[in-house]
């Protein structure tokens, strides 16, 4: 199965999904997005295929979407796009593609809804708390 993360190794959300990804048994294709950057119709697909609005996709912890004025209900798509673009930074994370399907996977435990094999049980986070018990059963609230 083809699973691509854009993922940003400074996030623990996004270090726990692809080590997740990895522990289940897949080989992830990892785009590093703060270095490779995005497109505005790289944005617009990922957004919509994920059923999220771009003002839902914008990050707004530990980035200057407040200080640029990013967080305004005025603000055009358009307008953010191009901030995200711009800044990279300014896009939630980690976005998993694969299946045909794409997910902003906050919290981890996302990514186990598209994946058809989990890893090994039980199973936990980089911090961790349990992601999955001993029965191979998510744990409510990871």
């Amino acid at each position: 199965m083809n699973i691509v993360i854009f993922h940003n190794p400074n996030c623990g959300t996004s270090r726990n999904v692809v080590q997740i990804v990895k522990d289940a048994g897949y080989t992830p294709n990892v785009i590093e997005y703060l270095t490779s950057g995005w497109s505005i119709p790289q944005l617009q697909t990922l957004f919509s295929t994920a059923g999220i609005t771009t003002h839902e996709a914008l990050r707004v912890s530990k980035t200057p979407a407040e200080e640029m004025g990013l967080t305004s209900p005025d603000v055009t798509e358009q307008q953010l796009l191009e901030a995200m673009v711009a800044h990279p930074i300014l896009v939630n994370r980690p976005f998993v593609a694969c299946k045909g399907q794409v997910r902003l996977c906050r919290p981890s435990s996302e990514v186990l809804s598209l994946l058809k094999q989990w890893p090994p049980a039980p199973y936990a986070k980089e911090d961790g708390s349990l992601l999955i018990d001993a029965d191979g059963l998510l744990v409510k609230g990871a």
